[in-house]
């Protein structure tokens, strides 16, 4: 038959005739990507999948009551930080999705998942897409991976390896990755939405009816979202982001959707030259090399999930050569730092108008939540002003848009980490609850307040 072009929305997964900037079923703008679509029917003529060995059993409803909640018990994996990610391991049946910037370790992980998802007596099958064999194989041998149990198909073939999945019978299924496996029966090229839409439809089939758990590994666009149709993350169980700076070693595993648990829980990694390592105290990790009496350092108590980690929040001032200043930031949203600014400028009076402004997360972690503001006000004001803060000091809270402070989640659960790492004093909100007896507390309603209690001084003077 004769090839044809088509725009399919990467968002709903639509066709449209012609190209057009917003999508006229889900609204997304510029969400229109050409395909070229060859109509190739399948062999029966039905909607079938194109691989055997399945057969359709006859579904009946059940009382709620009835239902069994043995089969929805997770596995452990081995891998402790991703169990502790996975409320447990993964359940059988279920299918995740792993997603990650090109390099950062995805195939590593998963490597090491298999190989100790067999060496717990398991069986496991990687259906690598995008390495030969060989690739695989010399990783597994840097990593210590290469097990019995563990098994390597390098096909890019959907119907071959639903195939010998069939005859190898695994109770763990990894592909790698979702993108670079096609199904000849779909016409369009591998990677389109169409091909990723329906092979991640038959795999999720084929995990349900086999009880197998099955991850897949998905690229990520330059905004870091997760590359195909949004239907993908419908599609499965559980979305993971693997995430960590190129240059540093830390990497964060992030649970974004999980229907067999809380979401939000992260693994923390260390990439070491015997493959990823997970982090039992990452607080401990990310404060090792800090130094004290420093200019513009805080030290901040954030909550990833239900883990709190203490994390350094450093702030850079310097006289403006350009007529527009720079702002830089690293591991927190723009948008908290221009906040910051402005109501540094407008409540405090402390101007940076004229300046240069550099903010950094150190050790590459990437925090958005609220409970920063406090602290990224009180370094920019510690870099303006030159004066550092103690060494012993924690802040935690929001700041408003009129300069006050609020409380955070857990701020119990914050400071506990922070006093089990010896930091005696916090700089908190009027409302926040006491902190643990070891530490004093610096209470205030503003973060102007906050700037005079901590000894910056008059920032508006100083200016």
């Amino acid at each position: 038959m004769r090839e044809r072009t088509v725009h399919r929305c990467s968002e709903c997964g639509s066709v449209h005739l012609r190209w057009g900037g917003k999508c006229s079923q889900c609204g997304a703008w510029n969400s229109l990507v050409e395909e070229r679509v060859v109509p190739t029917p399948r062999a029966s003529g039905s909607s079938a999948p194109s691989w055997a060995g399945l057969t359709e059993a006859v579904v009946e409803p059940i009382a709620l009551g009835d239902v069994s909640l043995d089969g929805g018990l997770p596995r452990a994996t081995g891998v402790a930080e991703l169990d502790r990610s996975l409320a447990g391991g993964l359940v059988p049946g279920s299918v995740t999705l792993v997603g990650g910037e090109p390099g950062i370790g995805k195939s590593t992980l998963l490597l090491q998942l298999a190989a100790a998802w067999a060496t717990r007596g398991g069986r496991a099958l990687i259906v690598a897409a995008e390495e030969s064999a060989e690739q695989v194989r010399r990783r597994a041998e840097r990593l210590g991976a290469a097990v019995d149990g563990l098994s390597i198909l390098p096909t890019s073939s959907l119907p071959a390896a639903l195939e010998a999945a069939e005859r190898f019978q695994p109770d763990l299924l990894i592909v790698d990755s979702i993108q670079a496996i096609a199904d000849p029966a779909v016409g369009a090229s591998g990677g389109s939405v169409s091909q990723v839409r329906e092979c991640a439809a038959q795999l999720v089939h084929y995990a349900k009816r086999r009880g197998v758990a099955t991850v897949l590994v998905g690229h990520v666009t330059k905004d870091g979202a997760l590359a195909g149709p949004r239907v993908l993350e419908h599609l499965v169980d559980t979305v993971c982001s693997f995430d960590g700076e190129r240059h540093h070693a830390l990497r964060i595993l992030t649970v974004t959707k999980h229907r067999f648990g809380p979401t939000g829980e992260l693994g923390v990694f260390e990439m070491t030259s015997g493959g990823l390592a997970g982090v039992e105290d990452p607080s401990k990790l990310l404060l090792g090399d800090r130094r004290p009496g420093i200019a513009g350092s805080v030290v901040v108590p954030v909550l990833e999930g239900r883990r709190p980690i203490l994390v350094e929040l450093q702030a850079l001032v310097a006289r403006s050569s350009l007529a527009t200043p720079r702002r830089s930031v690293q591991g927190i949203p723009a948008g908290r730092l221009s906040l910051a600014v402005a109501v540094l400028e407008q409540r405090v009076g402390c101007s940076l108008a004229t300046m240069d402004v550099f903010v950094s997360i150190v050790g590459g972690v990437k925090v958005s939540e609220p409970a920063i503001d406090l602290a990224l006000g009180l370094a920019l004001v510690s870099a303006a002003v030159g004066v550092p803060l103690g060494a012993d000091l924690v802040a935690c809270g929001e700041v408003g848009l009129g300069g006050e402070l609020r409380q955070v989640v857990h701020t119990d659960r914050r400071l506990a980490e922070a006093a089990r790492l010896g930091f005696t004093r916090a700089c908190l909100p009027v409302s926040a609850p006491d902190p643990p007896e070891s530490m004093s507390v610096v209470r205030t309603a503003s973060l102007a307040e906050a700037v005079l209690a901590l000894g910056l001084g008059s920032a508006r003077s100083q200016r």
